[in-house]
């Protein structure tokens, strides 16, 4: 399946578009083959994951074995602030795209707390997580994106996530022109087990250059955090965005 080669950023799969869902399947089962007790998976938001969504659900007979699943705790990388019925909500649309027709419960799902203010949310929600699994990775498997700025998660271009110190592992951010977001910080990051990078796109091409090949600057180009992090983290990457690999 496609071509794969190491990296300063982590592991490179270079698919065909129709291969990608499958591939993200595969990096899920695979976590729960080798976990000892309850699985964190860290979704992520944006046409990407919806996608997947819409391929697992469609898919007839289920391609895995869901009852294998049963360890997995749902959430999502980064949310937006806005109720969980919002059609811009990761968490939301997860849940209505996948989790609800699939058949996981409330039990299974660890939304942000988004009824909160942001600041509020944010610290539930690490508190959430410290009380619940503690000695547990961050996330056993976080899933991430990639925008064209180079922004991964909630974590833009120039965000103050990405200067100073930040000891929390989630955090609300403002970001100029988008709101309040909440999200997963570089040191979150640093606390997950996997960390699996989906790129598809021939519009995600330049900003892959960018990231591969140019300096050394994530305060500008945000994703290269995932350097000093590479032996966890798989990208796996389409022909189309992969073309200037």
């Amino acid at each position: 399946m496609g071509k794969q080669r190491e990296t300063p950023f982590g592991t490179v799969k270079i698919l065909e578009a129709e291969e990608i869902c499958p591939a993200v399947l595969e990096e899920m089962e695979n976590l729960v083959k080798v976990s000892s007790g309850p699985c964190r998976v860290g979704l992520t938001g944006g046409s990407t994951p919806q996608a997947f969504y819409k391929w697992i659900e469609g898919q007839h007979p289920f391609p895995g074995n869901i009852d294998f699943w049963d360890s997995i705790l749902w959430s999502c990388s980064d949310e937006r602030h806005v109720s969980l019925d919002d059609e811009d909500s990761n968490f939301g649309n997860a849940q209505r795209m996948m989790l609800d027709p699939l058949g996981f419960d409330e039990a299974h799902c660890r939304p942000w707390p988004v009824y909160c203010e942001p600041l509020e949310a944010a610290a539930r929600f690490n508190r959430l997580w410290e009380e619940e699994l503690p000695g547990r990775p961050v996330f056993d498997l976080c899933m991430l994106g990639m925008g064209e700025d180079c922004h991964t998660a909630s974590i833009f271009p120039a965000s103050p996530l990405l200067v100073g110190s930040m000891e929390e592992s989630f955090s609300a951010v403002e970001v100029p022109g988008k709101g309040w977001r909440l999200t997963i910080t570089p040191k979150g990051l640093e606390g997950c087990d996997q960390i699996l990078v989906t790129v598809v796109g021939a519009g995600k091409a330049e900003a892959l250059d960018k990231v591969f090949h140019g300096p050394d600057d994530p305060v500008a180009k945000p994703v290269q955090i995932l350097k000093g992090m590479a032996e966890k983290v798989t990208w796996l990457i389409d022909s189309c965005a992969a073309a200037k690999l």
